[in-house]
């Protein structure tokens, strides 16, 4: 097991619910000894992320697709902006998408919360890297 200190949760924020499927698994592969949480809608994430659990439950990362229908991941992250930082203190958030779109890279570079721009599928590659940048190596 490859685990990551102070990495203990990661969210995935997707509509398709397949895909979800999908990226459980890839995070599991990853031998990383997580909780994975996979939410289909972008309120729902939001009162997720904005109740009062352990840090342990909290996600160090978030999986964030962009195009959803009704909120888009952009809308997700204008509310996580204003979210109380105890409740985003330790996440990075990873936008992971089929966009080829230049704007939505830009916009995700100047974006203070989101930390990395993927392609989707998530793969355990890519997942390894985020978590060995961001989060200490546990034991």
């Amino acid at each position: 097991m490859k685990t990551r200190g102070g990495l203990h949760s990661i969210l995935l924020i997707d509509d398709d619910k397949f895909t979800n499927l999908i990226h459980t698994k890839v995070v599991e592969r990853a031998g990383l000894g997580v909780s994975v949480k996979a939410i289909n809608n972008v309120p729902d994430a939001i009162a997720y992320l904005s109740e009062d659990k352990p840090a342990t439950e909290q996600p160090g990362i978030i999986f964030l697709d962009i195009n959803m229908p009704g909120l888009t991941g952009w809308d997700f992250m204008n509310l996580y902006n204003q979210l109380d930082d105890r409740y985003k203190a330790n996440a990075v958030v990873v936008m992971l998408t089929t966009s080829l779109n230049p704007d939505d890279y830009q916009r995700a570079q100047q974006n203070g919360h989101i930390v990395d721009f993927l392609q989707k599928p998530l793969r355990v590659e890519s997942l390894l890297t985020v978590a060995s940048r961001y989060f200490s190596e546990g034991e």
